[in-house]
């Protein structure tokens, strides 16, 4: 399976984390966020940047998962209605979090809270199967459209 990530070039040809907390991960769980799209994970930069595309230069990450990876999914039936609110966050967080915590699988598969019909998938680095199964099998730039205003 072929995942992707647009970040900032200077972190493109790396697989960490910042442990930062977000939607699914608490503080110092060290999990990369990727979409099964390109255009997913634009979007997905761009509601977490307020519309505005963000400084610098991008690239795109072509993530490999093996396709042995165990994968856990956390599908939208069984979340609150609105879970894709900020008040919402410590639900979320806690399911991610146990997720992390157990180690059962390498991927959560997670609607996306912009596009629901479309999934986020959250690699787990403290999984013992992260180094044998994930790779970069590309690095690819990534040009924002200028229409987009500038930060």
């Amino acid at each position: 399976m072929i995942v992707y990530r647009i970040c900032h070039e200077k972190f493109a040809n790396q697989l960490n984390s910042s442990g930062r907390p977000n939607r699914w991960n608490t503080h110092a769980q060290h999990v990369i966020y990727t979409s099964g799209s390109i255009s997913l994970c634009a979007l997905e930069l761009l509601a977490h940047t307020s519309g505005i595309r963000p400084a610098g230069t991008f690239r795109i990450m072509h993530i490999a998962v093996d396709d042995k990876a165990e994968m856990m999914e956390i599908s939208e039936q069984i979340l609150p209605t609105d879970w894709q609110g900020l008040a919402t966050y410590p639900i979320t967080q806690q399911l991610g979090s146990t997720w992390y915590q157990s180690k059962k699988s390498l991927i959560l598969k997670i609607p996306s809270a912009i596009i629901p019909q479309e999934s986020n998938y959250i690699l787990n680095t403290d999984h013992p199967d992260f180094l044998s199964h994930v790779r970069i099998d590309k690095v690819t730039d990534f040009i924002w459209d200028h229409r987009f205003p500038e930060n």
